[in-house]
């Protein structure tokens, strides 16, 4: 089982400061098995994604699939998929957007889309809105896809359901068997909203969700990483990931 790190977990503001290639490197040196690059933390891709060629595991981009009128949009897929090439990334982690049962007419022109780069796996996630980020839309939107005759995977964020109320556990038992990628990320409540924490952490059942589970997939760190060492900070968490993930 392979341990990556979104970059996303040093924070805007550090990643922003240093740089995706900096924060890899700082990964690296804390034991990770790889990164997870971020698109919304992108300064200047043309220049950043071709320095971070063959150090990404997945490419994550910060746009829906679906428009919020339920349109495929071919456009954003198509900036996610050739980001993923110039990182030569083997995975590109979008989510679903606005799909909804108008949308299910678009999933053959998708699958056509994705045949015609199969060097890059389309992964989906949970999000935190309603269309995209609830157990009854993803399980409407896995059960199109699979009637259409796609394939694809999910990736399952462990704390993405509380921002719309959902039963991360019970999502982890539906979900389980499109699961190919796992966020690991724990959550706090403060009174007016859910903010990430580190596992240990987490007010959330996470053991019993990661035991639901496969524990075959690559897991990534996606809460805050911080302290004075980093590296020893982060090395702490890809060990601890490593630890809990072999005992579940």
């Amino acid at each position: 089982m392979k341990v990556l790190i979104s970059l996303s977990s040093f924070g805007a503001a550090e990643t922003g400061r240093h740089g995706q290639l900096w924060c890899t490197d700082l990964a690296r040196q804390a034991g990770a098995d790889g990164v997870e690059v971020r698109g919304e933390l992108l300064r200047d891709a043309a220049t950043e994604l071709p320095a971070l060629a063959g150090l990404a595991a997945v490419y994550s981009s910060p746009e829906g699939l679906w428009t919020v009128q339920g349109q495929l949009d071919e456009a954003a897929l198509q900036r996610g998929i050739h980001a993923s090439q110039v990182l030569h990334a083997p995975r590109l982690k979008m989510s679903i957007g606005g799909f909804g049962a108008r949308s299910e007419a678009s999933l053959q022109r998708l699958k056509a889309l994705l045949a015609a780069t199969p060097q890059v796996e389309l992964v989906i996630e949970n999000d935190q809105t309603a269309t995209a980020g609830t157990l009854a839309a993803l399980q409407a939107f896995f059960a199109a896809q699979a009637q259409a005759g796609l394939d694809l995977g999910m990736t399952f964020d462990m704390g993405n359901w509380h921002w719309q109320g959902e039963c991360p556990l019970q999502a982890a038992q539906a979900l389980a068997p499109h699961v190919r990628y796992v966020h690991c990320k724990g959550v706090q409540r403060l009174p007016a909203k859910w903010i990430a924490v580190p596992l240990a952490e987490s007010v959330a059942p996470w053991r019993a969700v990661l035991r639901a589970l496969p524990a075959d997939v690559p897991h990534a760190i996606e809460y805050p990483l911080v302290g004075d060492d980093l590296v020893a900070v982060t090395r702490g968490q890809v060990d601890f990931i490593r630890a809990v993930r072999g005992a579940a």
